[in-house]
């Protein structure tokens, strides 16, 4: 290791639900440093996905997220002149980042939708996992490589 390790930094939960996990969806969704804009977005999704599935939106919205974690991506290595793609499994983090940006690309007017349809193991989201996950599926066969 080079440089030392970058420091965690713990983030404030949000203030209604007093949930690590919606205060980070909330960051995620925000643009321009709109958070009240976002947090107004979040917290309607929210609501709406209680509505929708009559069970504990944070339950749902954890299982859903769960849903959408990637579990392994396709990274390049040069190997003696030619590249390869390599699947390489993610880390948590990286996993949950991903599963955010992703929603936040898919689901810019439709948060509850996009949560309700992750939860069910469909929509956009789930989609873009798969795809991930068959592009690492297809170059197993450069495994090795990975370092």
């Amino acid at each position: 290791m080079r440089r030392r390790q970058a420091i965690k930094r713990v983030h404030q939960t949000d203030p209604r639900f007093n949930s690590e996990l919606v205060a980070k969806v909330i960051r995620t969704l925000m643009k321009s440093g709109k958070k009240t804009t976002a947090e107004r977005i979040v917290y309607g999704a929210i609501e709406e996905v209680a509505k929708e599935t009559g069970k504990d939106p944070l339950e749902v919205m954890d299982a859903a997220i769960n849903n959408m974690k990637p579990k392994v991506e396709v990274k390049s290595r040069r190997v003696g002149g030619a590249t390869y793609p390599v699947p390489v499994e993610i880390r948590p983090g990286r996993q949950l980042a991903l599963a955010l940006r992703w929603m936040a690309q898919y689901a810019s007017a439709r948060v509850a939708l996009e949560l309700i349809d992750a939860y069910n193991n469909t929509g956009n989201v789930l989609k873009k996992r798969d795809d991930t996950h068959k592009m690492a599926q297809a170059n197993k066969a450069f495994a090795h490589y990975a370092f």
